[in-house]
C-alpha cells in the first residue's frame, strides 16, 4: 500500500496582515513552552502573502475558520474550528493555532494538500476539503 503524498512544496498561504502579528505575538511568547510549534508557525507567517480584510481572497483558513480536512495517511476526514489557545477545546472540535495541526493548516486553501510533522516528527499528509468563515 502506497502512502498519497503532497507535492513537496508547500502550496502559498493568505493571511490576513493583522491577524498574523497577534499569531506571531501568540507564537513568540510560546517559544519556550513550544519552541517547534512556535518555529513552524513563525515560518509559515514568514513565507505568507499578508492581506488587508478588503484585499483577502475567500477561502483561507484563520482564526474563527471551520475546517474539513482528511489524514492521507488514514484516509480519515475530520472537521475542526482553529481558535486561539483560550477557547481550544478538541472535545468540542476547537484546536489552537499554537498546535501542530492548527499551525498547518493556517492559511490554506481548499484542495491545498501539505506534509506536515505529527506530534512524533513524522510527516502526515493533510488535504483541505472545504474551510467556512466564521460569520
Amino acid at each position: 500500500m502506497s502512502l498519497s503524498q503532497c507535492p513537496s512544496a508547500r502550496p502559498p498561504i493568505h493571511l490576513l496582515a493583522a491577524e498574523s502579528d497577534v499569531i506571531a505575538g501568540l507564537a513568540l511568547r510560546a517559544e519556550h513552552r513550544q519552541p517547534v510549534v512556535a518555529a513552524m508557525l513563525l515560518e509559515e507567517i514568514e513565507r505568507a502573502v499578508l492581506h488587508d480584510p478588503e484585499t483577502m481572497p475567500e477561502g483561507h483558513v484563520r482564526l474563527g475558520s471551520t475546517v474539513v480536512f482528511v489524514d492521507e495517511r488514514t484516509h480519515e476526514a475530520r472537521e475542526v474550528k482553529l481558535v486561539l489557545p483560550g477557547e481550544a477545546n478538541i472535545g468540542e472540535g476547537r484546536i489552537s493555532i499554537l498546535t501542530p495541526m492548527g499551525a498547518a493548516l493556517y492559511g490554506l486553501a481548499a484542495g491545498h494538500c501539505i506534509d506536515w510533522p505529527d506530534l512524533s516528527g513524522n510527516p502526515r499528509p493533510i488535504r483541505i476539503v472545504r474551510v467556512e468563515q466564521p460569520s
